[in-house]
């Protein structure tokens, strides 16, 4: 899974742009989902996301990964997001 980085440099301010195709990682996480490997009652496997999507999510929220992990709704809110429904192994409620 090759991820591209490239930095864009305009005047004081450097951005950062990380690009991945995804595609492998939501064909491998449907077909899970559709074999029914969504874990155990005890430990569900809710989805996989690959690490560019948390990335935009930070940055469209404007926090860390330490608040991301450190409060749960981030990880729902991305659970319940419609456009990332290819990613959901389990669809149960989280």
């Amino acid at each position: 899974m090759a991820v591209t980085t490239n930095i864009h440099v305009e005047g004081g301010d450097v951005t950062f742009e990380r690009i991945q195709d995804c595609t492998a990682i939501a064909e491998h996480t449907q077909a899970l989902h559709k074999e029914g490997l969504h874990g155990s009652t005890d430990m569900r496997h809710a989805a996989s996301f690959p690490m560019v999507i948390v990335e935009k999510y930070l940055n469209d929220k404007g926090i860390s990964f330490q608040e991301f992990m450190a409060e749960a709704v981030h990880v729902r809110s991305m659970l319940a997001d419609p456009a990332l429904s290819a990613f959901r192994v389990w669809g149960g409620r989280v």
